[in-house]
């Protein structure tokens, strides 16, 4: 339901754009988010949006990255800034309904994405 795209093969300092897109779900009904996950690691979220358009990062992402959604196009993108290797990982969307709290607990019962996998070399 999920369609991630935009990962590839950078070098440390470049920048990507992920998307990820539906033609399932109502796109702004939605929080939305990114997570990732390294080789040998759990995932872990790097950018939520709720469906009023607030936003939230992790500290390792806050200032380099930026979340945003366009509902007219269901839509979900992700800009990365200043990559380096520590932002090697498969990157996933999510999207989920927020019931409050923290914006990333509002995936566990929901919709996933492949993934799209970004690499990042010095």
């Amino acid at each position: 339901k999920l369609v991630e795209s935009g990962g590839g093969l950078v070098q440390a300092g470049e920048s990507l754009t992920l998307t990820c897109t539906t033609s399932e779900l109502q796109f702004e009904d939605y929080a939305w988010a990114w997570f990732r996950q390294a080789p040998g690691k759990g995932r872990e979220g790097v950018a939520c949006i709720r469906s009023e358009f607030s936003t939230y990062y992790k500290d390792f992402s806050e200032g380099r990255f930026t979340i945003s959604r366009d509902n007219a196009k269901a839509t979900l993108t992700l800009q990365m800034n200043s990559l380096n290797a520590d932002d090697t990982a498969m990157y996933y969307c999510a999207a989920g309904l927020f019931r409050g709290g923290s914006c990333f607990s509002a995936f566990r019962k929901g919709y996933w994405g492949q993934g799209t996998q970004v690499t990042v070399v010095s």
